[in-house]
């Protein structure tokens, strides 16, 4: 029997998994950088990362929702939900700190700055997608 539970739980775990990259691998490699060879990378890696984290937030929930009308268990549509708020967290915590960066006209200390303040932010991208990978955990571990 296809369960789509267990395709949101491994596009959840990508979605995990790449956040921690960004947070572990990107974010201080860029912060070794210039000003402006870190906002020269940058710009084109966070538009392929905000794709790539928002397409698997949506693939997991969508399962997730599907996995729901399929078991009736109310924890999945805990942990859609929760991928679905890395969209507003993207949104409305995220962009107004990358929007500043996509400024070319700020000044080189302020690029400095406002980086180190866009990876401390990241970190929720990360802390969602565990929230909502420890809910499918324990999800599956102990079914409903």
């Amino acid at each position: 029997m296809l369960r789509p539970g267990l395709f949101a739980f491994a596009a959840a775990s990508a979605f995990l998994g790449a956040a921690l990259y960004i947070n572990l691998v990107e974010q201080p490699a860029r912060l070794q950088l210039d000003s402006s060879s870190s906002l020269r990378e940058w710009t084109p890696s966070y538009r392929r990362g905000l794709l790539m984290l928002a397409g698997l937030a949506t693939l997991s929930a969508i399962l997730a929702y599907a996995e729901y009308a399929r078991s009736g268990d109310v924890r999945w549509t805990i942990g859609g939900t929760l991928l679905v708020a890395s969209w507003l967290y993207a949104y409305f915590v995220m962009g107004p700190v990358s929007n500043l960066l996509y400024d070319s006209r700020a000044p080189a200390s302020a690029v400095r700055e406002l980086m180190r303040e866009w990876g401390l932010l990241e970190w929720g991208q990360t802390a969602i997608g565990l929230g909502a990978w420890v809910v499918f955990v324990w999800t599956l571990a102990k079914p409903g």
